[in-house]
């Protein structure tokens, strides 16, 4: 059984994709291929999220597992906001202010 509901789900997956594209580059480029392009936020759930990508010709996925597992809606921004903040230090970039 799912922890999160499908619309809380859609919406976050909506959100993270119209709103914050750059942030999911950022998460991609970071934690799997660094030439990674058109990425997308496809999924999460209590233990992770997953995005998909091109990279080099070919398309890929990346899942990500969150700091810790988590129940709340609130601690799915928590857990985005960990990982864009891990990626910006991984590639030696200002984070913007949260």
């Amino acid at each position: 059984m799912p922890i999160f509901e499908e619309s809380i789900v859609t919406a976050v997956l909506s959100h993270m994709n119209n709103d914050h594209p750059e942030d999911n580059l950022l998460i991609v480029q970071a934690f799997g291929p660094s030439d990674a392009s058109s990425v997308v936020m496809t999924t999460l759930d209590h233990l992770g999220g997953t995005w998909t990508f091109e990279s080099e010709g070919s398309s890929g996925e990346l899942t990500l597992p969150w700091t810790a597992e988590i129940s709340e809606r609130a601690e799915i921004r928590r857990e985005i906001v960990a990982l864009y903040d891990a990626a910006c230090e991984k590639l030696d970039i200002v984070p913007r202010p949260h």
